[in-house]
């Protein structure tokens, strides 16, 4: 079994550093495009044979050394009784945003059973990686979660999501603690299944200072870790835009800390601490430069690394749908020979 990317997560020596890429299934690969033509998103999310099938796409396309199941942070909203709709062109759109006590009072906590599709996804794609990486399951965090149902969409500014935070926080804090039981339990079926790591994605927290990140995330954050920690696998946490609270984000959990490209690795590291494995951190875009470009930065990335066991290479955030697939796999063959020890 390619088992370097859990040692790396446990901070354990290993031969190269390892590779895999956030949004490593996706546009970029014709594979995947052939298979979307054919389904909505929501569909190859509900259907665990599809979700499995488009999971190992890179997989057998590149030597990445671990797959992420194919599925979407939103996915809970749906069974917590948030009418959800994926409209083409646009992006994730909530028909019923929740901006007040009384929405966030009618949300169901779910225990997960709506969303074992996911799980059978997940069950389905083990037996057909057969040790050839592993597989990391994942969740929104309650922070991003909350500012899509209250925003009702994407955000710049994520004013509706500021304002209940400020002007009520009794309901912000029942909202954020009924997303972060149903994450707890959605995350423990999905380890139960077979996924051999979790990352927890709070892919909007960087809009925040640090004061109001420990104030009004950090305690729901640690509920969802401290809830996960006796499972056994390791847990990663991931954000962007980050920079300003990394410190509280360590503080917040986790095994492995993701860093963006914003902030120098070895900078990042000495913040979050060598006592904990980080993950990143080159600008996806970066993937649109000349090949020996490309090199300079992995070079730079892993020099900044310095050797030190507990680095994982990935982008910043997810790979961009016009990517070219041969500069990502030259990437990751670059990562492996660069860092081969």
């Amino acid at each position: 079994m390619n088992d370097r990317f859990l040692k790396a997560c446990r901070r354990e020596p290993v031969d190269c550093t390892p590779v895999w890429f956030m949004r490593q299934a996706g546009r970029y690969m014709a594979e995947y495009r052939r298979l979307r033509a054919k389904h909505a998103i929501l569909e190859m999310c509900k259907t665990p044979a599809l979700a499995a099938e488009v999971t190992l796409q890179p997989i057998e396309r590149f030597p990445l050394d671990a797959a992420i199941i194919f599925a979407d942070i939103l996915l809970p909203l749906e069974p917590m009784g948030i009418s959800l709709e994926f409209a083409e062109g646009e992006g994730p759109v909530i028909h019923n945003p929740v901006r007040d006590r009384a929405a966030v009072d009618r949300l169901n906590v779910v225990d997960g059973d709506e969303l074992d599709y996911v799980a059978e996804a997940i069950r389905q794609t083990r037996r057909a990686l057969n040790g050839r990486a592993p597989l990391i399951g994942f969740a929104g965090a309650p922070f991003t979660l909350a500012s899509y149902a209250i925003e009702g969409g994407g955000s710049r500014n994520y004013l509706h999501t500021k304002q209940m935070m400020y002007a009520d926080p009794t309901a912000w804090h029942k909202l954020m603690d009924k997303f972060a039981r149903v994450i707890t339990g959605y995350l423990r079926r999905q380890i139960h299944a077979g996924a051999q790591a979790i990352q927890l994605f709070d892919s909007w927290v960087g809009c925040l200072s640090a004061g109001d990140y420990a104030e009004y995330v950090m305690p729901h954050v640690q509920l969802i870790f401290d809830g996960l920690k006796r499972e056994g696998v390791p847990l990663i946490h991931f954000g962007t835009g980050t920079t300003a609270i990394l410190r509280q984000m360590r503080e917040a959990g986790g095994d492995v800390i993701g860093i963006d490209w914003r902030v120098p690795l070895d900078e990042a590291w000495a913040t979050v601490g060598h006592d904990r494995a980080v993950q990143g951190n080159l600008d996806p875009v970066a993937l649109f430069a000349p090949l020996h470009e490309i090199e300079r930065r992995v070079e730079d990335i892993l020099r900044r690394a310095a050797g030190r066991p507990g680095h994982i290479f990935n982008l910043g955030h997810g790979i961009l749908p016009s990517t070219p697939v041969d500069h990502v796999a030259a990437t990751i063959e670059m990562v492996h020979k660069l860092s081969t020890k």
